[in-house]
């Protein structure tokens, strides 16, 4: 469960996507339109320390992928991975991370797709009572409930051809920067799918392999 606090963040997430897209080598820039921001995700970190929201973005006629990770503190190892920092009026400074490069994230969404789970449910606090809202991206992993996820040592992401794949020990996953319409994946293989508005069928969004 995602609780999402009615906050002031400076710099504001778009901001912070804007300003950390056109240096990925995944991205294209086309024109001067800024980045559309198309909807998001989130999952759950079990220890609720961080946040982890997953942005899709439209520019160009293409759509990307921004997983983030924020947090409290400094991720050790992960300066040329950290986006900026950012003052949430209720948490404070927040550390904005590409989440590749968060072993939590990592976990979450190898999670998610070992189990077949979905998003993480959000609510927003409204005065301390918590109201739900609904995610705008649906995300389905492709496993079973109750599947035995394997303990995981990730390594530094590497990004090939608009994909990020991190080597985590007996699973490496794969984290797909720029979204193909139309394209499911594989049946029999292990996956993250997701849909939003607009968007007619699963799009592929991650991938599991075994070491």
């Amino acid at each position: 469960m995602a609780i999402i606090h009615q906050a002031t963040l400076s710099p504001s997430k778009r901001e912070l996507i804007e300003k950390y897209l056109p240096v990925q080598p995944w991205f294209t820039k086309d024109g001067s339109a800024p980045p559309e921001l198309l909807g998001a995700y989130r999952f759950d970190d079990p220890d609720g320390e961080v946040g982890l929201e997953t942005h899709l973005v439209s520019h160009g006629g293409k759509i990307y992928q921004v997983p983030l990770s924020y947090r409290g503190s400094e991720l050790p190892g992960a300066k040329d991975s950290l986006l900026g920092t950012m003052e949430h009026s209720v948490l404070g400074t927040r550390w904005v991370y590409d989440a590749c490069a968060d072993p939590v994230y990592v976990a979450a969404l190898a999670t998610v797709i070992v189990t077949g789970q979905r998003e993480a449910e959000q609510f927003v606090d409204m005065d301390g009572v918590p109201e739900p809202r609904k995610s705008s991206v649906e995300v389905k992993g492709s496993g079973t409930p109750g599947s035995e996820v394997p303990a995981l040592s990730p390594a530094a992401p590497i990004t090939e051809d608009g994909i990020t794949s991190i080597d985590a020990g007996q699973l490496t996953v794969q984290v797909n920067r720029v979204l193909v319409p139309g394209t499911p994946g594989p049946e029999n293989s292990a996956v993250l799918r997701g849909t939003w508005a607009g968007q007619e069928g699963p799009v592929l969004l991650a991938s599991l392999s075994q070491a």
